[in-house]
């Protein structure tokens, strides 16, 4: 557990390293651009805190608006975060199916307005079983495979079953669909509106199935960052589970209306040979996906990534001992997950520190 704490007002060339550094500017912008882009629309943000693990983050961005005053978690564990930081609308996209766990999820539709996704009979019998047992009601959405290949059902026949039985079940309110989709490489953005369209539909073809059986369906809980724009021009819609637009990353290059706000800073603590500076940030600070840019060094490079060391490729650039350096990441969500704590800076000097209670939420 990180102890160190800068006071505000620090300059970011005094502080440790290597440290998680949040630029304010650059977040307020992202969130700027969301509340925008829905204000006058009736497809509204769902934020998915598996990228930020933040309750004050997502309540920054309800704040801001273009949202449905609510968030979505990949974990129960982290809907729990989130009700403790104030955020008491909560949408788990995954399946629940222990029953200590859909006790959990009980207590927090106590305490506020808990939604779950589901994509077989047993389960949603499970969950009216236990709900109706705590005398409570949670929210099931049927989640709709698109092309995850994980869960979710593979059929409107499927979903239309689903929500047949949920309808007539006690401690359960069948809610709609939702689906996660994703963009295996981004060519143009044609082919990336497309994308879009195509996963999205087969969502909305479900739900559309269900509603032809007499059953309303209130929510389709579909897109993510890559889909921010499309969804909003795809009638049936109600929200996108953006998350990763949130902090950022070169990942989504993409996305132009979107700035990079997580950055790692480090220091360079040795010079071994010409062209070659090692800095103390490794992949234990960042993920698996390791950090693609330096920012604002022209032809400085990452060479390569080990657990606590950066290998920096100089090329001709003159770094010493002690200089500080940023590395741009390429994606967020297992990144933030290794972090206590964002530093939050503005016009180069500590503003805040925020704590990340989300992080480490397996359960």
């Amino acid at each position: 557990m990180d102890t160190y704490r800068p006071v505000p007002g620090t300059p970011i060339e005094d502080l440790d390293t290597p440290c998680l550094l949040v630029d304010l500017d650059a977040v307020e912008h992202n969130f700027r651009m969301v509340a925008e882009t829905y204000r006058d629309s009736e497809v509204k943000m769902r934020q998915h805190t598996k990228n930020t693990k933040s309750p004050l983050l997502a309540r920054m961005q309800i704040e801001a608006g273009g949202t449905v005053g609510g968030v979505c978690t990949a974990k129960l564990s982290e809907a729990e975060v989130m009700f403790e930081g104030g955020v008491t609308d909560v949408l788990i996209p995954n399946q629940v199916t222990h029953k200590d766990k859909i006790a959990r999820m009980c207590a927090l539709a106590k305490q506020g307005d808990i939604k779950v996704c589901v994509d077989n009979l047993d389960n949603v019998q499970t969950l009216s079983d236990v709900a109706d047992a705590y005398g409570v009601k949670i929210g099931v959405l049927i989640e709709v495979e698109t092309q995850m290949e994980r869960g979710g059902v593979r059929s409107a026949e499927q979903g239309v079953a689903i929500a047949k039985l949920a309808e007539r079940l006690p401690g359960v309110e069948f809610k709609g669909v939702m689906s996660h989709q994703y963009l295996p490489e981004f060519t143009t953005h044609e082919d990336r509106f497309q994308v879009g369209r195509d996963t999205i539909q087969r969502c909305l073809d479900v739900g559309n199935a269900i509603e032809a059986e007499g059953i309303a369906v209130e929510v389709v809980s579909s897109g993510e960052t890559f889909t921010i724009d499309v969804a909003k021009e795809m009638d049936g819609v109600t929200e996108v589970e953006g998350g990763t637009y949130a902090l950022g990353g070169t990942l989504y290059h993409y996305m132009e209306d979107f700035r990079i706000a997580n950055k790692v800073l480090g220091s360079i603590i040795s010079t071994p040979r010409p062209g070659i500076a090692i800095g103390d940030v490794g992949m234990l600070a960042l993920s698996s996906r390791g950090a693609d840019q330096v920012e604002d060094m022209p032809g400085v490079a990452v060479e390569e990534l080990l657990d606590d060391h950066v290998v920096l490729r100089t090329n001709g650039a003159s770094l010493r001992v002690g200089d500080k350096f940023t590395l741009i990441p390429s994606y967020q969500d297992m990144m933030i997950n290794r972090w206590d704590q964002y530093i939050a800076v503005r016009n180069g000097v500590v503003e805040q520190v925020w704590d990340i209670p989300g992080r480490g939420c397996a359960q």
